[in-house]
């Protein structure tokens, strides 16, 4: 192999294996109380991006899942920057199951960590879901 490609797939490997750690760092996280139970994705954190999403999921077999969440949840930079949702683009109150993308405004510069906080109804504190991005 020329020394040429040999640098140039061994920089694509890198990439890869970042984007991979990236990833899995930034997985799904879940928060269960009250007998509902909150998962949360992140989407699009890259630091280009425009938005960055998250995917909520709240299941729950007792009650109605009425949460606005464009009104309860917040996130928060490692600074203490806080910064409120731009929309739910998803299933509307009310169910079992509600599934959707909780829109923020991309922080910049990005941010080491972030949390993202939702204030459940009737729940004495919030759900905290917490990434490290650098």
């Amino acid at each position: 192999m020329r020394p040429r490609l040999s640098l140039f797939i061994s920089g694509i490997l890198v990439t890869l294996l970042a984007a991979g750690a990236f990833a899995a760092e930034l997985g799904a996280q879940r928060s269960s109380a009250g007998g509902v139970t909150v998962a949360v994705t992140p989407q699009n954190l890259a630091a280009g991006a425009k938005n960055w999403d998250f995917k909520v999921v709240l299941d729950t077999h007792a009650g109605e899942l009425n949460d606005d969440l464009v009104k309860t949840a917040a996130l928060l930079d490692d600074k203490g920057g806080r910064y409120v949702p731009l929309e739910w683009e998803g299933a509307g109150p009310g169910g079992h199951h509600r599934e959707g993308l909780l829109k923020f405004n991309a922080i910049s510069p990005q941010p080491k960590a972030i949390e993202l906080r939702i204030q459940r109804p009737g729940e004495p504190k919030p759900r905290v879901f917490t990434w490290r991005l650098k």
